[in-house]
């Protein structure tokens, strides 16, 4: 029950239960701390508290606290909708009346209104922001924070507003930046509901040392994130057989701004050649030098920008973030931090005397120089928290794509030793602390086509897990299919006798010439086959079948079967060809000539090796020359590595290849000595090389005299879907509204009538509202599984399986169908499935129209435009055409 009073020792007792970690809420109210790692979505986590509370619970206000003027800032924009992190992106029920965002800037105003509804301010979710550091400022000397004076407006405080409200909730954010300050012990006086912590940082530091802290309910560390592959792996970069005693402090300094820009421009080029290959959105790095201070600072980004600094060539390039600039300076120099993200923003080195600060959300810092005395807890704590985010979301697989570096060349081995130490962050394993939920048990589940369920042939079984669990399915003994209708055969004989006649029929898709669609299956002349080739199968249990096991078992009609079992199938079928589109003739493969785009290249030379050392796995990998293999002229360096490409053949590219060699040797030439130059070709001759090769993939032909379209099959049975579904959880109806639709992909719906399969999974609740469209205005339909049409489509290097998401028939066209987000419409990946599949359709409509068939239409909707309301003609509209 909503309100003030409540035993707060009853509910820490209660919780204790459910959370062993939890000792103490550390405050005269409930409140809860979920320590997160860094990059893998607190501001995002907050969001959903809010939306569960208020959607669960029928919460509706909410006090969110930020630690500085950078999060206050960043946390307003995330809850504003239509912004790019917008919290509660997906969430229906805010989409109609999102929250009222109340600030410390403008509660004066916007939080006198919320309750009058006769001006139009009736909002049912209520969330107020504000800047503990700005609070902490007001109350110096005693005094009381601003919200807690009187306002005419509001015939009392803002503050004792809040205080009254029965479900006010608090939320803190990096709450180990404020824990015990006297801000927030002036905000304790709202005596909140309930809070809720998050941090990266679950610790408040004490002359001796760490303090954890007591109400820690989750606990998700980095080590445990970097697992599971949600942040950049950090590794640790010094020089080979690198001693600081040899050098001088400023030489130190020096040695590693260099190597630092020489890993960075490497990075570049990994990034740049990612995004080549697999056709996504380049990614520019920028490399962070943490500064001593102001003083320190202004020296860096003066000798950076010097000529004596790779002769001047970051002149222009290098921003310094001073934290000591407060108000308008600090927020233009914030600003111009966040806009590095930005591949048209020149800026590729950031200068900081600080630390980065929480709130600070880039994604493409690859490089840290840290200059500053700092032990190496501290360095592995603060600065790989700053650059871990994945700039795709995800881990690519390409190693210099997916690493942190950190150069630190004077503290390498006492780095490596802080990372192996049992308490290190990066060595901290994962407690899991939440109960055992029903969901976490999962079965995989086979469902065949609705023609075997019909048949008697299938039933719907789930594989169940060790533990035996099983998953609650329509009852298997009466085997209703699409229609609703029993199971066909019934005895043991006549499903044998079944199964061969399925078997024969699938021998018939390539018999064009006879069955060039699967309604020919029921030709007389026809059945006729299909009942001789079934009987010699059956002859070893002929008579047993024909004339019965006994008395009480009635002798077999095959005849019967046969018929029975072909025009069920052929009911229970889309006829889909099997096409496949050949050169014919002479064909011929190449690369056409074009200029190299070196304009994002910039490798650097160096003296020494580079290593550097995963702090996780103790891996390790170098930017090393490869000893020895000396080439006569600078090209050959470059022409050597290519030709290791299969794709690439000496003899034939010879010309193209030396032509593509010598613009990037002239392009390092540009800025490189002659020296520098092949000490760049020597070390980085592979990464070029993998960088030209993208390019190239980009203008790589294959021409042939003619192409022929080849069609072997006129029909295909249809194959088995495999799901994934959680244990004892009943399909749903496919009518029924989902509320969370977050969790639409464990769930499977039945109760059709005119798919094809009995149960079918949706992707999102489009899918599910345009099956609802297609059970109204289809004749049949399904959605495909893997394989079932072959269709393959060109995306950066590779070339993966198109599987559509739905297939329809109508009396007229047979339409294959992609729902996606409106958002994604255009992107490289939909628009290469579209051409695709396009093409297929055009080729299929070319084959059914020579056998009296349906054409093939191809859809691609917008997921807005999925509506019950709609008919399939209403969505004609969005058909894609050749």
């Amino acid at each position: 029950m909503l309100g003030h009073q409540r035993d707060v020792s009853a509910i820490l007792s209660t919780l204790q239960a459910e959370f062993p970690t939890l000792t103490d809420f550390e405050r005269d109210f409930p409140s809860l701390c979920f320590a997160l790692a860094t990059g893998v979505g607190k501001t995002r986590l907050m969001g959903a508290f809010i939306a569960y509370l208020h959607l669960a619970h029928g919460i509706n206000n909410f006090f969110v606290l930020a630690p500085n003027l950078t999060i206050y800032n960043k946390l307003i924009t995330d809850f504003t909708r239509n912004t790019p992190k917008y919290v509660f992106k997906g969430i229906a029920e805010f989409a109609q009346q999102p929250p009222l965002i109340i600030t410390g800037d403008n509660y004066d105003q916007t939080g006198a209104a919320v309750d009058d509804q006769s001006v139009g301010f009736a909002f049912d979710v209520r969330i107020n922001i504000f800047n503990i550091s700005k609070i902490n400022s007001e109350v110096r000397g005693g005094r009381e924070p601003r919200i807690k004076r009187m306002r005419e407006v509001l015939g009392d405080s803002y503050f004792n507003h809040l205080a009254n409200l029965p479900d006010l909730v608090l939320l803190m954010d990096e709450s180990h930046r404020y824990r015990a300050s006297a801000g927030v012990r002036a905000i304790n006086e709202l005596k909140p509901l309930f809070g809720l912590e998050v941090t990266a940082t679950p610790f408040v530091e004490s002359s001796r040392g760490p303090v954890p802290f007591k109400n820690v309910v989750m606990d998700y560390p980095l080590a445990r994130a970097m697992e599971d592959g949600f942040v950049k792996e950090p590794a640790v970069v010094t020089q080979r057989n690198f001693k600081a005693s040899d050098h001088t402090p400023d030489e130190v300094e020096k040695i590693k701004l260099e190597d630092g820009v020489r890993l960075h421009e490497t990075t570049k080029v990994e990034l740049l050649t990612y995004a080549r290959e697999n056709g996504v959105k380049p990614v520019k790095p920028f490399m962070l030098v943490i500064a001593r201070d102001t003083t320190h600072a202004v020296q860096l980004k003066s000798l950076i920008e010097s000529a004596q600094f790779y002769e001047g060539r970051y002149a222009g390039k290098v921003i310094q973030v001073d934290s000591s600039r407060t108000g308008a300076e600090e927020e233009e120099m914030i600003t111009r931090l966040l806009a590095v993200e930005s591949v048209d923003e020149p800026t590729e080195i950031v200068i900081h005397v600080n630390m980065l600060k929480e709130g600070w959300d880039v994604t493409n810092l690859y490089t840290i120089v840290p200059l500053r005395a700092a032990n190496a807890r501290t360095l592995i704590e603060q600065s790989i928290g700053r650059g871990l985010r994945l700039p795709y979301g995800r881990r690519t697989g390409v190693a210099a794509v997916d690493r942190l570096n950190i150069v630190a060349h004077d503290k390498f081995q006492e780095i490596i030793d802080e990372a192996n130490r049992g308490d290190s962050p990066i060595r901290l394993k994962q407690v899991i602390l939440d109960a055992p939920s029903a969901s976490d048990k999962k079965v995989s589940v086979q469902v065949s086509s609705g023609a075997a369920v019909r048949l008697g042939l299938s039933t719907l079984t789930p594989t169940p897990l060790p533990k035996g669990e099983g998953l609650a399915l329509p009852s298997p003994a009466s085997g209703r299919g699409a229609g609703g209708e029993g199971p066909v055969f019934t005895t043991e004989a006549e499903k044998q006798a079944a199964r061969a006649v399925m078997e024969v029929i699938g021998k018939y898709e390539v018999r064009r010439d006879l069955v060039p669609t699967s309604s020919a299956l029921l030709k007389p002349e026809v059945q006729q086959e299909i009942l001789a080739e079934v009987a010699e199968r059956l002859k070893p249990v002929q008579g047993n079948l024909l004339a019965g096991v006994d008395d009480a078992t009635p002798a077999l009609d095959l005849s019967s079967v046969v018929a029975k079992t072909t025009e069920i199938v052929v009911q229970q079928t889309i006829d889909i060809p099997r096409i496949a589109v050949v050169p014919k003739g002479e064909v011929t493969t190449g690369f056409r000539p074009f200029t190299l785009d070196v304009s994002q290249l910039r490798l650097q030379p160096g003296e020494r090796e580079i290593v550097g050392q995963m702090l996780r796995t103790n891996e390790q990998f170098t930017l090393a020359a490869e000893i020895g293999l000396k080439e006569q002229r600078p090209e050959d360096y470059i022409v050597h590595a290519l030709v290791d490409f299969d794709d690439i053949d000496y003899f034939t590219h010879a010309d193209l290849l030396y032509d593509l060699a010598g613009q990037m040797v002239r392009h390092l030439q540009s800025y490189l000595s002659e020296a520098e130059t092949v000490s760049v070709l020597d070390r980085d001759r592979r990464l070029i090389a993998r960088e030209i090769h993208a390019q190239m993939m980009a203008h790589f032909f294959e021409e042939a005299t003619e192409f022929e379209v080849q069609v072997s099959r006129g029909f295909t049975e249809l194959k088995p879907c495999n799901y994934t579904a959680t244990a004892g959880q009943a399909p749903r109806h496919f009518r029924e509204t989902v509320e969370d639709v977050g969790a639409i992909r464990q769930m499977l719906f039945g109760g059709f009538t005119k798919c094809l399969y009995p149960l079918q999974k949706f992707d999102s609740d489009s899918e599910r509202r345009f099956a609802v469209i297609l059970e109204r205005d289809a004749s049949r339909w399904f959605k495909p599984a893997k394989g079932q049409f072959q269709i393959y489509y060109k995306l950066g290097t590779e070339q993966p399986e198109y599987i559509p998401d739905f297939v329809a028939e109508t009396d007229t066209t047979i339409f294959m169908v992609e729902t996606k987000a409106r958002a994604d419409l255009d992107t490289q990946e939909v628009q290469a499935k579209a051409a695709a599949a396009v093409q297929w359709c055009g080729h299929a409509s070319e084959y059914t129209a020579s056998v009296q068939g349906k054409p093939w239409k191809y859809l691609l909707l917008p997921h807005d435009e999925v509506d019950e309301s709609r008919r399939l003609t209403d969505l004609l509209r969005f058909r894609i055409t050749a």
